[in-house]
């Protein structure tokens, strides 16, 4: 049986081709990372699982978006794919993407909780009080998502009085900087925009996705903010370093509106239970004090005394009437609102549900009008 015969060039050219012909165009592979060098933006490691090594490099068009830039010993999975050289006979893996282990993640969410806690900056002494009927509240998380449909409805159901201004942020990749920035701009611009909360969201993912809210840049930024900062990052069990630096940390996003609106019918419920008691308690106090008066004084001076009294209890019940007209929809009307509805009378509360030509009412604080869709699309409003 004659052998083949090759040159130098042929065998390593057939090499190639036999690889790419056998190999999966894409894979996993596990391991930690050993001795990564970043030249030209292009970071050069290897490899290894303390048995075998092999030689990686990921261009630099994939480190401008990776979320975590690895560290020697990291453990890491990688999204590559073999790339041989044949002019060397060499064989490495090109990283598409590098994503954390999960022992990873949670190593460098320790070492940043232990330098902030070193300072006494995660001290709950330091957390602020979150406001009580905010009028305002900036909302940072990704546009579009579920997280913030979820905040809309929560919002709209517990206190539509509240103006939300939503601020689209990235919440995957190499985003802490950007973040950073968004809380930047809110922090010379808060007062302008009458912001008195900050709610910083995003829905579930795994606990490596979740990572982006553990830098410690983005830790002092939330600790910077000149207005309270409530988190609702992932699911209950997840605890990011964001959730510590927050000055009150809520389970989901829903639980996040949750915590800093109030229900406004409870709300009304607990005012008109004031208003009575404050109604029976100055008709009872006038009466005790009309059976306590001496005969013998003058009529003006008693009646100076129960007109000051009147005075006193109006005023109180002026202040609670107009809390209570503040959640009244009229007062809504009033601003400038207006109230949709169907052709058939129904209230309109999402604008998906109509469709090009679709007839619909807009009740005014005065008057009706009769209106025609055209278009529709989601509003969102950014900090500028």
């Amino acid at each position: 049986m004659e052998l083949p015969a090759y040159s130098v060039s042929e065998l390593n050219e057939a090499i190639g081709v036999l690889l790419e012909r056998g190999f999966a165009p894409r894979f996993l592979v596990d391991g930690a990372v050993v001795k990564p060098v970043l030249k030209k933006g292009h970071l050069w490691f290897s490899l290894s699982d303390g048995d075998a090594s092999i030689q990686a490099v990921a261009w630099a068009s994939t480190v401008a978006r990776l979320s975590f830039r690895p560290n020697d010993g990291d453990g890491v999975r990688v999204v590559g794919k073999l790339n041989f050289w044949g002019a060397r006979a060499s064989l490495s893996v090109q990283a598409l993407d590098i994503r954390p282990s999960l022992s990873t993640v949670l190593r460098r969410f320790e070492q940043v909780k232990q330098q902030l806690e070193s300072e006494g900056l995660l001290d709950p002494a330091l957390r602020r009080p979150l406001p009580q009927r905010p009028s305002c509240i900036a909302i940072l998380t990704s546009v579009p998502s579920s997280a913030l449909a979820d905040l809309l409805r929560t919002a709209k159901q517990r206190w539509p009085a509240c103006n939300l201004r939503v601020v689209p942020i990235p919440v995957q990749g190499d985003v802490e900087k950007r973040i950073c920035a968004v809380f930047d701009q809110l922090e010379t611009q808060w007062q302008r925009l009458g912001i008195e909360a900050v709610v910083l969201a995003r829905g579930g993912g795994s606990r490596e996705d979740l990572s982006v809210f553990d830098g410690e840049d983005l830790a002092r930024a939330l600790l910077r903010c000149p207005v309270p900062v409530v988190s609702g990052i992932g699911h209950e069990d997840d605890v990011t370093i964001a959730d510590l630096a927050a000055d009150y940390r809520a389970a989901t996003p829903t639980a996040a509106m949750v915590a800093l609106l109030p229900d406004r019918q409870q709300e009304q419920q607990l005012l008109e239970e004031r208003g009575r008691h404050w109604r029976s308690s100055i008709q009872n106090r006038l009466e005790q004090e009309l059976r306590q008066w001496d005969p013998e004084l003058r009529q003006d001076q008693r009646r100076a005394l129960l007109q000051r009294n009147l005075e006193r209890r109006q005023w109180q019940l002026h202040s609670q009437r107009q809390l209570l007209a503040a959640l009244s929809p009229q007062r809504l009307l009033q601003r400038g609102y207006c109230l949709l509805r169907s052709s058939e009378g129904q209230l309109l509360r999402d604008g998906s549900t109509l469709s090009a030509g679709d007839a619909v009412e807009a009740q005014l604080h005065q008057g009706v009008l009769s209106l025609t869709v055209q278009t529709w699309q989601p509003e969102t409003s950014e900090v500028s």
